[in-house]
């Protein structure tokens, strides 16, 4: 099984949804044979730019037009999907930040949601043109926001990834850790991973 995990919390992997993607690792580890092969990400460590005129325009020039700073821009980009094709199973890990996610991980859906690349646009309408199972988001708030309107992180992480060809993404909430204790928001977690996972 090959794992992307993705942690895009400024405390990088000390934070409490990075933890809990471990967790989820270790038990997606069904047979104990530790034979996953998982790529780590920390969004804060190996930064992705900020989507810019430049770097948008360099995914819309043929390959062989591109002047060399397109071809490098074009190249993380490239890499970042080929992270996410090559996997069985994302695993992003989210903290809400003013009721969004982090511009980091923003960054990273910018340069994983390309047109010719991951997606295409038909007479249909839109078409996915990855072909990834499942996703997990591990999303840690300090409030309750899950299925309320107030929650505009879930719903727009599930349409982009959806949109790019994930058949399933499944949300772990670790929500509340400002109102409980530490120990509470693991259980609460470990709960719900055992629910997605049949433990």
């Amino acid at each position: 099984m090959k794992v992307l995990h993705i942690d895009s919390s400024l405390q990088g992997n000390n934070s409490t949804s990075s933890k809990i993607a471990k967790k989820l690792i270790e038990k997606l580890d069904i047979d104990n044979t530790k034979q996953q092969q998982i790529t780590y990400r920390d969004l804060n460590v190996s930064q992705v730019p900020h989507l810019t005129d430049a770097i948008f325009n360099a995914f819309h020039t043929a390959e062989t037009e591109r002047t060399i700073e397109q071809q490098a821009a074009a190249a993380v980009s490239d890499q970042l999907i080929d992270e996410m094709s090559n996997s069985d199973v994302l695993i992003i890990a989210v903290p809400m930040y003013n009721f969004g996610v982090p511009s980091t991980l923003k960054s990273w859906i910018d340069h994983i949601a390309r047109a010719g690349k991951t997606f295409a646009y038909t007479a249909e309408g839109p078409k996915p043109l990855l072909k990834m199972p499942k996703t997990y988001v591990i999303a840690t708030r300090g409030g309750l926001y899950a299925n309320t309107p107030a929650d505009t992180q879930a719903p727009w992480l599930e349409q982009v990834l959806k949109f790019v060809g994930v058949q399933e993404v499944e949300f772990i909430f670790v929500e509340g850790m400002a109102m409980n204790s530490a120990d509470d928001v693991f259980n609460n977690a470990d709960t719900r991973i055992n629910e997605l996972l049949g433990a």
